[in-house]
């Protein structure tokens, strides 16, 4: 038995009973359709209405996000009624804050700026209500929250509740007054929140940003680099944003095991990297004093010790520390290595305590 279709943009399109008429379009290699509040493996909302399409006999046009497709639709993408109400949205979406994109940190990687070019939405023709005041949080050490910017689509929130499962915001207040709120209403430092940094990653503006990468360098003056979290052995993938041999923000990969997801240390603990007292050679204590030392010369001094004390007072007089900064398979290394060769069972581990 066939599958049911539905015809898109004049297509034929086979489809799953289920799919909503994005996901259709999207699996047929249509990509005409837009999209700002909807997050690939979360809840589809249509908050922003962005994706609005023409279905033939329908009395009003339809979010492609949220809406369950059904057989025999005819469905139209693009076409001038569906494009002047994009465009519309769009200035809608402009109008609800201070979107200044010369001085904004998300200046290139915005998906509301880059709609507005794709629909070249110059100047929106609705102005912000008089005297609008807008929350500004800037009272911890990670996290920078800009309401001017932000569109109440709603993305962050489901990061934190759908993809982390952390369930530190939600969407607070009714009409105008409606804002993403943390525990009571409070900071981010004061509220549930623990800093994993999901929401500043999904949001499609400048509303959440990485408070140490601001004023580090535009999009396209940075090169990402893709590499494994230093802090545990999970193996999480990271995009490191680099300028200049620095990095300056921490992006999860989507890639196993993580799919995007960060811890706080993660997202946020990298700083070591570029720390001034950072150790870069083992140090040996020499008369009474830490001093620079090659590889060799440490790894001879330990070895030696090792033997020494294995053979004066044997081998149950030591005791091993893994660390949960290295890889499973390095753990696993140093175990065998304290049983098999120095013959001690004391082995320990920091992310046991």
């Amino acid at each position: 038995m066939s599958n049911p279709t539905v015809t898109i943009d004049g297509r034929a399109v086979e489809f799953q009973p289920g799919q909503t008429i994005l996901d259709i379009a999207r699996s047929a290699g249509i990509f005409t359709i837009p999209t700002l509040c909807y997050m690939q493996g979360t809840n589809p909302t249509g908050s922003c209405r962005v994706c609005v399409v023409e279905v033939e006999g329908w009395r009003t046009l339809v979010t492609a996000c949220s809406t369950a497709a059904t057989p025999n639709m005819v469905i139209h993408t693009e076409n001038p009624k569906v494009e002047a109400a994009r465009k519309n949205i769009i200035e809608l979406l402009l109008a609800s804050g201070n979107h200044n994109c010369l001085i904004c940190e998300a200046n290139g990687e915005c998906e509301l700026q880059a709609l507005a070019y794709r629909y070249q939405v110059a100047t929106p023709i609705y102005a912000n209500p008089p005297g609008a005041k807008y929350y500004y949080e800037d009272n911890n050490s990670m996290i920078v929250r800009d309401f001017s910017k932000c569109v109440m689509c709603g993305r962050c929130v489901r990061a934190c509740n759908e993809r982390q499962v952390n369930l530190a915001i939600q969407i607070g207040y009714r009409g105008h007054h409606n804002k993403i709120v943390g525990k009571c209403d409070y900071p981010y430092i004061d509220s549930d929140c623990v800093f994993c940094g999901s929401c500043v990653q999904a949001c499609p503006v400048g509303a959440l940003l990485d408070k140490n990468a601001i004023g580090q360098g535009r999009p396209w003056e940075r090169r990402t680099v893709r590499t494994t979290c230093p802090y545990c052995g999970v193996g999480c993938q990271i995009d490191l944003h680099v300028k200049g041999g620095r990095i300056i923000k921490a992006m999860g990969a989507r890639a196993i095991p993580n799919e995007g997801r960060l811890c706080v240390k993660g997202r946020f603990g990298l700083g070591f990297v570029d720390h001034p007292e950072r150790l870069q050679t083992p140090m040996v204590k020499k008369n009474g004093r830490l001093q620079e030392a090659t590889w060799d010369e440490a790894l001879d001094l330990v070895a030696s010790k090792l033997k020494e004390i294995k053979d004066q007072h044997g081998p149950k007089t030591i005791g091993g520390w893994c660390s949960a900064r290295i890889t499973n398979e390095e753990n696993y290394v140093f175990q065998k290595f304290m049983r098999a060769v120095v013959g001690t069972n004391n082995v320990d581990h920091c992310a046991r305590l």
